[in-house]
């Protein structure tokens, strides 16, 4: 008997060491071990990096053109229409919604490499078209051929096969902050660019980035791994069967729609505070680089310690306040420093919920149907930026601002109801 017992402890001790490393000294070692599966390695970093690039330069294209298309396409002949012109912007949400399902299943099937080169052509196809465009009708064409290149749910899904779980919040967090530092970038460049290259000429400058992008796809992103062609293809129902997965679409549609529509009454009330429009990058720069210099030294550390679901849950708490926030501001008169702070607030919680939910679509799908997950979600994202532009426009015109922060408010407060019944995702490693 004392024998048996003696075998048993040396097979638990055994199997102890195994785990530790077979060092026979259990804690440095599962120290090591855990922030070694953090770490990410080469290839992932080239990952990374590379599907971050190819975000990167098409989001600066379509951002360079935000900050000064409303002015520009006025000159153009059918320009004097306002209906015209807010379709004109939107339309590009609205056609890469109704295709970026279809982008992220065809990668599942034909390879994402392939399926991201030809949207990035039809990119910018759609962009040379809007640049050489006579008229806002033909302004309009072009946008919509744009929206056809919708390769984000392909990107997201060739991220998530070349990241492990452990490294996947980092790797879309660099693909956010590539967005945001675009945007943040646009702010200051665009009203330079066009005085000297015209709306045309951003345009062309939108279409050379798209083709080389391309290249970046061809020569810089690594190999795809093929273990999902020998699988089992995901379905469209099986997707949306997941009731996990609807709510972070939900999310999505909600946290793009808000975004957008704010943006229809924050610049005036930064002029009303007293900042002229040339200079509100003066508020947007520092709000953009502190909040992601914020949330590295935040998410990524509770993430490991197994509190994605209060973290992700406070986001989106913390942007229904900013929305508060804004309607009590618009309310009592804006003032510089609290919307100066309430935008850093709004661009923390913006970029973690940009960080982690497309990292738990791709966690919480299954394998042979990622690129039908992101493809769901990135639709229910393009169609959240079409909704938040077509709506915020008709609140601001009739309710105006107060209407559109208090409806910001009610969207924010109905996604943190549809979220919190979330459980807690596995602790990254």
């Amino acid at each position: 008997m004392i024998a048996k017992v003696a075998d048993f402890g040396r097979a638990a001790l055994a199997r102890v060491r195994r785990r530790a490393g077979r060092s026979g000294t259990i804690g440095p070692v599962n120290k090591k071990s855990t922030a070694t599966a953090h770490a990410m390695t080469a290839l992932e970093l080239r990952s990374s990096f590379s599907l971050a690039s190819i975000f990167a330069m098409r989001m600066l294209g379509l951002f360079l053109i935000l900050p000064v298309f409303a002015i520009e396409a006025a000159k153009l002949p059918g320009g004097n229409d306002p209906a015209l012109i807010g379709l004109t912007m939107g339309i590009y949400g609205l056609t890469q919604g109704m295709l970026q399902f279809a982008y992220g299943f065809a990668s599942d099937r034909l390879g994402r490499k392939r399926v991201i080169a030809f949207g990035l052509v039809v990119f910018a196809l759609g962009s040379f078209a809007a640049a050489l465009a006579p008229t806002l009708v033909w302004l309009a064409i072009g946008r919509a051929l744009q929206g056809a290149g919708a390769v984000s749910a392909a990107v997201t899904a060739l991220l998530a096969d070349q990241t492990r779980d452990e490294v996947r919040t980092k790797s879309m967090a660099l693909v956010g902050a590539s967005i945001g530092l675009m945007f943040a970038l646009s702010l200051v460049a665009a009203p330079v660019l066009v005085g000297f290259v015209g709306l045309s000429g951003l345009f062309g400058l939108t279409g050379t980035l798209a083709l080389l992008g391309v290249a970046v796809v061809i020569w810089w992103v690594p190999k795809e791994p093929r273990e999902h062609s020998n699988q089992p293809r995901g379905s469209l129902m099986e997707v949306l069967a997941l009731t996990k997965l609807l709510r972070l679409n939900f999310g999505v549609f909600v946290l793009h729609a808000v975004q957008l529509s704010m943006w229809m009454a924050v610049p005036a009330m930064l002029v009303q505070a007293g900042l002229p429009r040339q200079h509100h990058w003066w508020v947007y720069l520092p709000a953009v680089l502190g909040s992601f210099v914020v949330m590295g030294g935040t998410l990524f550390q509770l993430e490991k310690r197994g509190h994605l679901r209060a973290v992700f849950l406070g986001a989106i708490g913390m942007m229904l306040l900013v929305q508060v926030a804004l309607l009590w501001q618009v309310n009592a008169g804006a003032s510089l420093a609290p919307m100066a702070a309430l935008l850093f607030v709004f661009f923390y919680g913006f970029n973690v919920l940009e960080a982690s939910q497309p990292s738990m679509v791709s966690r919480m799908a299954p394998a042979h149907a990622r690129g039908a997950a992101m493809g769901v979600y990135n639709t229910l994202q393009s169609l959240g930026f079409f909704a938040g532009g077509v709506a915020g426009g008709w609140l601001v015109k009739h309710t105006g601002a107060s209407g559109l922060f208090g409806a910001c408010a009610a969207a924010m407060a109905a996604w943190l109801l549809v979220a919190w019944p979330m459980r807690q995702p596995a602790a990254a490693g």
